[in-house]
């Protein structure tokens, strides 16, 4: 009940906020979330914070007629003609980083139709089940490169999105 009121609160004073009209000459850095308030739930990132998983990892030979993989509660379909040829696949949902994230390899490996990645986010902080939440490419160090197109089951906890290459993935919001 305090969590749903202290969202409205937080809501609430950003609508009104953007409704007062101030004509800024520059346009101040965002205010730090007070971590008393939300518990250090916001990154600077937009990368959704998540308790630690076990490190998982698994390799698959799929071909033409496309398959699954998993690694920890993340998974990969590959539908049929996506590759051509039968290629080694290795799906790793690494541990330690403070979000939930997937890579996989040969990197840079693309699909010639679009393979759909689904990734859980239980182990996730507040803001996991309040704001939708999307699937990021990022690059080595969880730099946002772009998101995928995705749709958020706030129900199952998943979300899932649209993967035409193998690279690193985290679940953002």
């Amino acid at each position: 009940m305090k969590a749903r009121r202290l969202v409205a609160s937080v809501l609430l004073l950003a609508v009104a906020l953007a409704c007062t009209d101030r004509t800024p000459t520059s346009v101040p850095a965002a205010p730090a979330p007070d971590a008393s308030l939300i518990g250090s739930l916001l990154g600077a990132t937009g990368l959704l914070k998540c308790s630690n998983l076990p490190y998982a990892s698994s390799t698959k030979t799929i071909g033409a007629l496309g398959g699954t993989i998993s690694a920890g509660p993340h998974t990969l379909v590959i539908p049929p003609g996506a590759l051509l040829n039968p290629t080694t696949i290795t799906m790793t949902a690494p541990t330690g980083l403070g979000v939930n994230a997937v890579k996989f390899q040969p990197e840079g490996l693309r699909f010639t139709v679009p393979a759909a990645l689904t990734m859980s986010y239980a182990n996730c902080s507040l803001l996991g089940k309040l704001l939708p939440k999307r699937i990021a490419y990022t690059d080595d160090h969880l730099n946002i490169i772009s998101y995928l197109l995705s749709l958020d089951n706030l129900l199952s906890k998943y979300v899932t999105g649209k993967v035409n290459h193998f690279s690193d993935y985290v679940i953002a919001w």
